[in-house]
């Protein structure tokens, strides 16, 4: 395990890597990991805390987490095991990571983890900015917006396991913390990064414990970041990644090669769960160009065992002439069919599994080397069924969606795992010609 977390797997003096970063899935942590990577921090990210001390010589570690939907006892019990190692390793800040779309329930996780990270930093003031202009996710007067209409109507609303269908972001993560939750607004943040601190303390002072913070774009992030470059915790997605490496810029190393990936080669394939309207639209793009076979939940439930031999049957006969496309992504409509036979959770644990297994079978019997994973739960399901220990951190395909180069693996694998809100209609079709 010791020379799967280091770049080469000499020992040797290390630098302490600077920024400690969980993030609550593990699409979410390598769009955080993409942008850190584009901001000129090197970093690894590593799937679960590791056991072992880091080796690699890393500006930022990102530990990916699958705890966005788990108990949200369960779920502080990771996230303060993954806080204690990045202590270890020498962070000196620390990034709670969730989805640019606020992806929680009233119950959490995102209210219980944070407070639970701020107690055990022992600080009583912590930020919350989900924002990721880029792709269109911007938080004003405390209501965040995606895609250009509010949240609610964004088709959030339909999440099978988190549906959102509120986009006033104070109301929501008030529900989920014993803490007041305030804001700092736009206004506040056109003023410049003087004005965001003194806003700060004004809101301390009034015992306020976390603040939503609106962004509109990209300038507001990196105000904010220099406002929060003494903050022991920030909470946000990952647009606030933009402007933190530039707090310690005189500390970075090597930023040159921070996106510097080794090629792969290899048969390539398209896994799908995610179910959201991008995906969807992505899918339907890359049926047009690749071999595709769908996985239908009722008929995993019916006769699990030739569903899947199927789909492998498939990919095998087209795997040779370029990428193939096996998806479980289903509209609203069929997703609660599924649900209302085979319960919520029960429907998404069967895809996960199928899933988890095709790409075991598509990787060590039929000689993939490169992979397309579109969805949280999907892409937690396969790395841990690939037994990925981290990733390194390339250039990004869209932004938030980096291709990455898997540690722990027999050989290395190229993986992009992709947020299933994320990447444009052709994501599927054009990230092969940005692989090394």
């Amino acid at each position: 395990m010791a020379d799967s977390l280091s770049k080469t797997g000499e020992r040797r003096p290390r630098a302490r890597p600077i920024l400690g970063c969980i993030a609550d899935d593990f699409t979410g942590a390598t769009d955080l990991a993409s942008q850190l990577v584009g901001a000129g921090m090197r970093t690894l990210q590593t799937i679960g805390t590791p056991d072992i001390p880091l080796e690699a010589d890393v500006d930022a570690v990102v530990v990916a987490l699958k705890s966005r939907t788990i108990p949200a006892k369960d779920a502080i019990e990771q996230s303060i095991r993954a806080l204690d190692w990045l202590r270890e390793q020498g962070c000196e800040q620390f990034y709670f990571k969730y989805c640019s779309t606020f992806d929680s329930t009233p119950a959490g996780n995102i209210g219980p983890v944070t407070e639970a990270l701020m107690e055990a930093l022992e600080t009583d003031f912590t930020v919350a900015c989900p924002a990721l202009p880029a792709n269109r996710r911007s938080v004003f007067n405390g209501y965040l917006f995606a895609n250009g209409v509010p949240l609610n109507e964004s088709g959030m609303q339909d999440h099978p396991l988190t549906p959102m269908t509120d986009a006033n972001l104070v109301r929501v993560l008030g529900a989920q913390t014993r803490h007041t939750v305030g804001l700092i607004d736009y206004t506040t943040l056109r003023q410049g990064d003087a004005a965001v601190s003194a806003r700060i303390e004004a809101l301390r002072a009034e015992g306020v414990g976390i603040a939503i913070c609106d962004a509109i774009d990209n300038d507001d992030l990196l105000v904010l970041a220099r406002a929060c470059r003494e903050l022991p915790l920030v909470t946000a997605g990952s647009g606030l990644a933009l402007g933190l490496p530039a707090n310690v810029a005189e500390r970075l190393g090597h930023t040159e090669d921070a996106a510097r990936l080794d090629p792969v080669a290899g048969l390539e394939a398209v896994l799908s769960g995610s179910c959201s309207r991008a995906t969807l639209a992505q899918i339907e793009h890359a049926r047009q160009h690749m071999p595709s076979v769908h996985l239908d939940a009722q008929a995993l439930a019916d006769d699990y065992r030739r569903v899947v031999d199927g789909a492998l049957e498939h990919a095998e006969a087209y795997l040779e002439a370029g990428p193939v496309l096996i998806y479980a992504s289903a509209s609203p409509e069929e997703v609660r069919l599924a649900q209302q036979r085979l319960g919520v959770q029960e429907a998404g644990e069967l895809v996960e599994h199928a899933m988890a297994e095709i790409a075991a079978e598509l990787v060590g019997r039929l000689g993939v080397r490169r992979l397309l994973v579109a969805g949280g739960e999907t892409s937690g399901a396969v790395v841990g069924a690939l037994g990925v220990q981290g990733l390194r951190i390339g250039e990004s395909i869209d932004p938030g969606v980096p291709w990455t180069t898997t540690l722990g693996t027999d050989e290395p694998l190229a993986l992009a795992l992709k947020s299933g809100n994320f990447g444009a209609t052709d994501f599927m079709t054009k990230a092969w010609k940005l692989m090394p």
